[in-house]
């Protein structure tokens, strides 16, 4: 199972190709825009999110409500675009309207723009930044939305939300359910838990607006219902924390990733860090606490899976920072394009699908996978049989 994306910020789609989905599973366009409009919300987003309406349109691999077990394809269109055509365009425009392609040369602090103009051999940066911005991360939602709806089929939830904003922690009770976490964060402007740090919160977000500056934060995932002993211990790549955590890595801004007690674990002795082994005839094994997150030995204990996620503050600034202008080798301020003062409480959606594909993907990788009722019924069978072990 894997998936692909393409597509410009200001381009004329996102396009999302998902293989290895079993097919037979149930499966709506409804489902997939929940998720999008989810991401554009959120207390501190920019007027991007006022110009588009996230919705889905699948061109190919569902057929009547349900999968094929052929690719899926996602389309999500980009509603700005009419603004951008002839910067945009795939076109070659005339010599006399070179002006209109609005040339970046001056690359901003914190972004791919150097980097890949000297990787790629761009001059005009735009190149780069409209492929590197996290716009991209809708079409990493929609294909999480599919996963999600997988997972859901097997009695495995996921869910995220903030855990902190500008050094503001929202505190939780950890005996919540995830239907609880969910709730209550859905509820929520900044999507948490703590209502006096919420207020906080946006207070931080109105302030680094008002500054022409941003802030960033943590953001936290918690899975239930996923089954002990996926993953694996025999090879480094196939340990399954390992992947969650380089997935979360990977989307934009994101630059550290913890499970558990995280980094916790390094101011504490053993004794306090390791989760206590228990057996019950209602629950089968289980830990008496979750320190670790879910995970020990790369793989799956059956106790809820708890990832966090650092977003460090978005660098497209609206008191830019200096830069170099690539052609004249010049100081200047860096370009200035639309952005957000906080983008934390949107992360924290994005980051709760790119969980959910990881663990779909695990699963996949597992168990028969090519039809759904089988994989369903190879998942259950696992389940007892880990259940009696």
């Amino acid at each position: 199972m894997r998936y692909l994306t393409a597509g410009e910020s200001h381009g004329k789609q996102l396009t999302t190709i998902i293989e290895g989905i079993p097919s037979h599973l149930p499966l709506l366009r409804e489902q997939i825009n929940e998720s999008l409009i989810r991401r554009q919300g959120g207390y501190g987003r920019g007027k991007r999110m006022q110009i588009e309406k996230d919705l889905v349109e699948i061109t190919s691999g569902v057929r009547h409500g349900y999968t094929l077990g052929s690719p899926i394809t996602l389309v999500v269109n980009n509603d700005d675009f009419k603004h951008w055509t002839d910067i945009m365009g795939e076109d070659p425009l005339p010599e006399d309207t070179q002006k209109i392609r609005r040339t970046v040369t001056k690359p901003r602090p914190g972004h791919a723009d150097l980097n890949g103009g000297m990787k790629y051999g761009h001059r005009d940066m735009r190149n780069v930044l409209e492929r590197s911005s996290a716009r991209e991360t809708a079409a990493r939602v929609g294909a999480g939305a599919v996963a999600k709806v997988l997972l859901k089929e097997l009695g495995i939830e996921v869910t995220g939300y903030v855990r902190e904003i500008a050094g503001i922690v929202s505190d939780v009770d950890e005996n919540l359910t995830l239907q609880q976490r969910r709730e209550i964060s859905e509820a929520s402007p900044v999507r948490t838990f703590d209502e006096k740090a919420a207020e906080k919160m946006m207070h931080a977000i109105d302030e680094a607006k008002k500054e022409g500056d941003s802030i960033g934060g943590v953001t936290e995932v918690y899975v239930e219902g996923m089954p002990p002993g996926i993953g694996s211990y025999v090879q480094y790549d196939r340990k399954l924390d390992a992947k969650i955590a380089g997935s979360v890595m990977s989307i934009n801004a994101y630059k550290g990733v913890e499970f558990g007690i995280g980094f916790e674990a390094a101011r504490r002795n053993g004794s306090e860090v390791h989760d206590e082994i228990l057996w019950s005839e209602e629950r089968g094994y289980y830990r008496r606490t979750n320190r670790l997150g879910g995970f020990e030995g790369g793989m799956t204990t059956g106790m809820p899976i708890v990832v966090k996620g650092v977003m460090k503050p978005i660098p497209t600034l609206y008191k830019p920072l200096q830069s170099v202008d690539i052609e004249t080798k010049e100081p200047f301020n860096a370009s200035i394009e639309r952005s957000d003062s906080c983008a934390v409480p949107a992360a924290s959606v994005v980051m709760e699908h790119i969980v959910a594909f990881e663990l779909a993907q695990a699963i996949t990788d597992e168990f028969p996978a090519d039809y759904f009722p089988r994989l369903k019924r190879a998942v259950d069978d696992y389940r007892k049989e880990v259940r009696e072990f």
